[in-house]
């Protein structure tokens, strides 16, 4: 999966480019790119604008306008992600999004039946992703 840490997000505060405008075209641009996969999560509007020296509201506002773009997604609380079409667009119907989508509904059963948190089971697919 992508990650924001290889983004290497910079602010040129002297360009002519407002700042909120130089963090959204660099992550709209990482997404296209595909340096940022669909359902990586992005860093929160306070981390990222302490990262970068900017105020939250300057980092809100580049959300704001990727999600308006339909580049991110953001699901409340639960956090701000690069928008997948398996997961973002639930109507979407292809066999390939309803198995997955099968197979998360019966992985998240299984591990709950064994007492683990969504960090422990989450932290348990990272790892096998990762293993390839």
């Amino acid at each position: 999966m992508g990650s924001v840490n290889a983004l290497h997000l910079t602010i040129d505060p002297k360009a002519a480019t407002a700042p909120f405008e130089q963090v959204r075209t660099q992550i709209a641009a990482a997404v296209a790119e595909g340096r940022l996969d669909a359902g990586t999560r992005l860093p929160t509007v306070r981390q990222l604008a302490a990262d970068l020296g900017l105020a939250a509201n300057t980092v809100a506002r580049a959300y704001r306008e990727l999600e308006a773009d339909q580049v991110i997604a953001t699901h409340g609380r639960g956090g701000t992600f690069v928008r997948s079409e398996v997961v973002d667009e639930p109507t979407m119907h292809s066999s390939a999004a309803d198995a997955a989508r099968v197979a998360a509904n019966d992985y998240v059963h299984s591990v709950r039946r064994l007492g683990l948190s969504a960090p422990e089971a989450l932290r348990l697919v990272e790892n096998a992703w990762n293993k390839g």
